[in-house]
């Protein structure tokens, strides 16, 4: 298996982008970058889950966009494009329980020069899934600032 990422990209680098936005407020940790995919989690408490006391499907949602922006931005060339979420296609497929984490596995369908597609499994601790998404990722060519 080929590595998808650019050579410079560490799990603490990819850990590192997340500081101080979505992903702190929500308690996502990236956990695992494998050669072809990257694995992050993410606990089912007071702030994912709704009334009833399950996971939200929105926090689901937000972890497998997350994951698959993540990745996207470690396939390019960072002074040249930016990776953005521009579709996301979820099926809730089970309930996740408050006090549980869920685990989500992103991996790529298609990397192209304008656009990537994920796959986004999220499973629980026991492996059952409890969603599965598609991610669309633009990515979006940097212009240079005028000066």
């Amino acid at each position: 298996m080929r590595r998808l990422w650019r050579p410079d990209v560490t799990l603490e680098r990819l850990r590192e982008s997340g500081r101080r936005t979505l992903v702190e407020s929500l308690g996502i940790e990236l956990v695992e970058l494998g050669d072809d995919y990257l694995r992050g989690r993410m606990p089912v408490d007071h702030r994912t889950c709704q009334p009833m006391r399950i996971l939200h499907g929105g926090a689901s949602v937000a972890l497998a966009e997350t994951l698959a922006s993540v990745a996207a931005t470690a396939t390019v060339d960072c002074t040249k494009a930016v990776c953005v979420g521009q579709e996301v296609n979820a099926n809730h497929l089970r309930k996740a329980a408050e006090g549980t984490i869920v685990i989500g596995t992103a991996r790529a369908f298609h990397i192209g020069s304008l656009s990537q597609v994920w796959g986004v499994e999220i499973c629980d601790e026991s492996g059952r899934r409890i969603c599965v998404s598609r991610v669309t990722i633009a990515v979006l060519a940097l212009r240079p600032v005028p000066q």
